[in-house]
């Protein structure tokens, strides 16, 4: 049993709902804020305010970890710095391989976060002969090919897949088959796993239409008398074919 699955057991014999599990993360970084700040202890109140929570909900989450802070003082930040870690897991190093090495996959290459959270990439894997043997942050592109090989001489932990839609499903198949369980994918395209394998999606074009949504209503929001003229509009303008929307890149 791996060290990740052995803390999701411990987690779930002790308890901790996922939904807490999730918070914790913006917990840690409104602490490292604050550990920048010089500040050495902090109220439920002000660590709430920090993360975007209330203070009885951060409590509860806390509680899960065993930190209740003093009264009248509050939380010790590095104490609590460390707690959180060590739940995330984020005390040891985790190796992390991106596929998909275009615009997305050099800019995650050179991401700073990574080494400081203690995630350490180890591989730049792409199928584009222009692009494999570049040299990005350190590191050489590799060929797609060479995928299990990298995966089980490096100990990859957990694979970033920043591929084009049609070819994250086989790259997520085989890092899988390679013993892979955690996936984060960034390819607009939901991802089939066996039981047993996380995957987390970040889809940026979803957070924009939900903020779409909320400037809408803000707004005033669509009108339903306006609908149909609104959607013969909508019809007639369409989406941009494919040489419009190469047009308007290269513009």
């Amino acid at each position: 049993m791996t060290p990740r699955q052995i803390r999701t057991r411990e987690r779930a014999e002790r308890g901790i709902p996922e939904a807490t599990v999730a918070r914790l993360p913006v917990y840690l970084r409104a602490l490292h804020s604050l550990q920048d700040r010089g500040i050495a202890t902090v109220s439920s109140e002000e660590l709430a305010a920090a993360a975007g929570v209330n203070s009885a909900k951060l409590r509860k989450d806390l509680s899960h970890l065993g930190s209740y802070g003093t009264r009248g003082v509050g939380y010790e930040v590095e104490y609590l710095v460390y707690q959180i870690s060590r739940e995330l897991g984020l005390t040891q190093d985790w190796v992390v391989a991106i596929i998909g090495v275009g615009n997305l996959g050099r800019a995650l290459a050179g991401y700073g976060g990574f080494a400081s959270r203690g995630f350490r990439v180890a591989g730049l894997l792409d199928a584009d002969a222009e692009v494999v043997g570049a040299h990005i942050c350190g590191l050489t592109v590799e060929h797609i090919d060479e995928l299990e090989t990298v995966i089980m001489d490096r100990g990859v932990s957990i694979a970033v897949i920043a591929t084009p839609a049609g070819a994250a499903q086989v790259v997520c198949d085989r890092v899988v088959a390679a013993g892979v369980t955690s996936v984060l994918n960034f390819a607009p395209v939901v991802l089939s796993v066996p039981d047993g394998v996380d995957v987390r999606k970040v889809d940026l074009s979803i957070e924009l239409q939900i903020l779409a949504f909320h400037e809408q209503r803000k707004a005033g929001g669509p009108m339903g008398e306006h609908a149909q003229p609104e959607y013969e509009a909508f019809k007639g303008d369409g989406p941009p074919d494919g040489a419009q929307y190469k047009e308007a890149v290269d513009a």
